[in-house]
């Protein structure tokens, strides 16, 4: 089975960051008071990283409860391991983390899945999961 193409995996992905960016700054305003109210400094290692676990406890409940954002449920596709199961925490948290080296290799992680002849990214690979059209729903 086919993962989702290029273009529709980059919809998901800016769903998903429209949603990430709004708990964001909800989870900010919650951690603001204890800052006094002001900004964070990049002296302050704390908030980069509360902002991560944000960011992967996102991802990762979803990945590993129904293997869908929900972005992803927009678009019918579920995130599975390369034989079709569901994702344990740990490999969720091993995609998430080769995730921000195929963004960080200038996107080419992600910009693989046009060549890729299973339209997997780098990530996927990496990680033995991968992107496939939700069955279950398609058929709906």
């Amino acid at each position: 089975m086919l993962s989702p193409g290029f273009f529709r995996h980059m919809a998901i992905i800016a769903y998903d960051a429209l949603l990430l960016l709004a708990l964001l700054f909800l989870a900010t305003a919650i951690i603001l008071p204890l800052n006094n109210g002001e900004a964070f400094t990049s002296a302050q290692f704390f908030f980069p990283v509360y902002i991560f676990l944000v960011s992967f406890l996102y991802y990762g409940w979803f990945w590993t409860h129904g293997g869908q954002t929900l972005g992803m449920k927009t678009w019918k596709i579920k995130l599975q391991t390369l034989d079709y199961q569901p994702i344990s925490w740990p490999i969720a948290f091993k995609r998430f983390l080769l995730a921000f080296i195929s963004w960080g290799a200038v996107g080419l992680g992600f910009l693989w899945k046009i060549v890729d002849k299973k339209r997997l990214t780098w990530h996927d690979h990496l990680s033995k999961t991968g992107l496939f059209f939700d069955q279950q729903r398609s058929s709906l």
